[in-house]
């Protein structure tokens, strides 16, 4: 008996095993397209909305990066700023599946295929977003003929490829598992490999801004397990929320006490995440310290509204995952997405603040006759130096972001996803 039954999680009518009609029930169910008029609507809205991106996008290369809000003082903005975060929300749904395999413990009941399936599709919105970022899609090639192999930004770009391979190739591992053609011992080394692989991609995201000696808010040693935390807490809650969604249409048979399991380690996330930052925001504002600047940017300044977003949402995350008279469904999914905008606000608090303070004195790009806003009045072109994203970023950003809905849509509707014995 599979480890989705060993409970009595999935005890119904439907799954009863010992029928021949079910028998051929389950093998019909596991094996057909699956038929929904919704998630045909998801795949056809996602589709429009990826061409309206494209479309953008086209125009971006017409006119240049010009057309974007960033600039010298701000040089990454919105799409880079998405990268970290899809990257992130990635984590999840291969470490929900891996670490339970990788150790030999027990799972969440029958989300594992589900969980890697969103993995991927997370990871090409964020190779998505790298590549519109970069201006012309030739220099994705002109990065691999011309690489720097001691640059972090090629080890991040290789390490982001082998873990969107990995990412598919475990997800066919599963499949081929759960088929029978598949050992256990062989599943368990595939997810090790992709559990380590998960943990590296994003600290290697990490060293890339914290091997930034000239940035503030980003040359720190805490940036890789920080960024690790912050992936399981919004990669956790992406989770929870699709399996929520997917139960109550009815695609899953999931017993609560998985959902509950989830919550459990979602609190638990967000506590060491908001624990990582507090160290952090300690030791900067620390009397002596260097960092008191940071500090005030972040809690008063332009950059508040943010801050709060996330202290207030992670909290109110962690009070509603860890109270168990409060884990009902609607509730965990609002908790969920709290906890993911409030990460959300964490990247755009890193990226946009380390442009605005600089460790180093550069009087040559930042002082007060610097032309923060070209698009105003003479009046505006001084003042303020945080970046905010033009309606063309966010619609190309939109349009990355459908793509990766899109994948996970086709993927519900022509992959097998659904546990073998449901």
């Amino acid at each position: 008996m599979s480890e989705y039954t060993q409970g009595g999680a999935l005890a119904n009518d439907d799954l009863d095993f010992s029928a021949p009609r079910n028998k051929e029930r389950v093998g019909e169910r596991s094996s057909a397209v699956v038929k929904s008029p919704a998630l045909n609507i998801a795949i056809g809205v996602s589709a429009a909305v990826v061409v309206a991106g494209l479309a953008l996008w086209f125009m971006q290369l017409s006119g240049g990066m010009a057309q974007t809000a960033m600039r010298n003082l701000d040089s990454w903005g919105l799409y880079i700023t998405g990268f970290m975060f899809f990257v992130g929300l990635s984590a999840g749904g291969l470490i929900i599946s891996s670490v339970p395999k990788a150790l030999g413990i027990a799972g969440f009941g029958g989300i594992s295929k589900v969980a890697v399936m969103s993995s991927i599709a997370c990871t090409v919105a964020a190779i998505g977003l790298v590549v519109v970022d970069m201006g012309q899609p030739f220099r994705v090639w002109e990065l691999f003929v011309y690489s720097n192999l001691g640059s972090p930004l090629m080890w991040d770009i290789i390490v982001l490829a082998t873990y969107l391979i990995l990412s598919c190739a475990y997800l066919w591992a599963q499949v081929r598992a759960e088929a029978g053609r598949m050992s256990h011992a062989a599943l368990r080394a595939i997810s090790v490999v992709a559990l380590v692989c998960a943990v590296l991609v994003h600290s290697v995201t990490a060293w890339i801004f914290g091997l930034q000696g000239g940035r503030e808010m980003w040359h720190t040693a805490l940036l890789a397990p920080w960024f690790v935390s912050s992936a399981l807490v919004c990669g956790t809650a992406l989770v929870v929320c699709i399996a929520v969604g997917l139960r109550r249409a009815g695609y899953l048979e999931l017993d609560q006490s998985y959902l509950v399991k989830l919550a459990k380690l979602l609190g638990a996330f967000v506590l060491v995440d908001l624990y990582f930052f507090g160290c952090d925001l300690l030791t900067e504002a620390f009397p002596g310290g260097s960092g008191a600047e940071v500090v005030a940017m972040l809690t008063t300044g332009p950059l508040a509204p943010f801050f709060w977003v996330e202290i207030i949402g992670c909290a109110a995350c962690a009070v509603v995952c860890l109270t168990p008279a409060l884990r009902r469904n609607g509730l965990l999914v609002a908790a969920s997405l709290l906890a993911i905008a409030g990460i959300f606000c964490k990247r755009v608090q890193l990226l946009v603040g380390g442009f605005q303070i600089a460790n180093l004195d550069l009087p040559f790009a930042m002082n007060g006759s610097s032309i923060t806003n070209w698009e105003g009045s003479l009046a505006d072109a001084y003042t303020g130096m945080v970046y905010w994203p033009t309606p063309l970023e966010f619609g190309v950003t939109l349009g990355v972001v459908a793509l990766g809905f899109l994948i996970f849509f086709l993927g519900l509707k022509f992959l097998p996803l659904r546990p073998s014995d449901q």
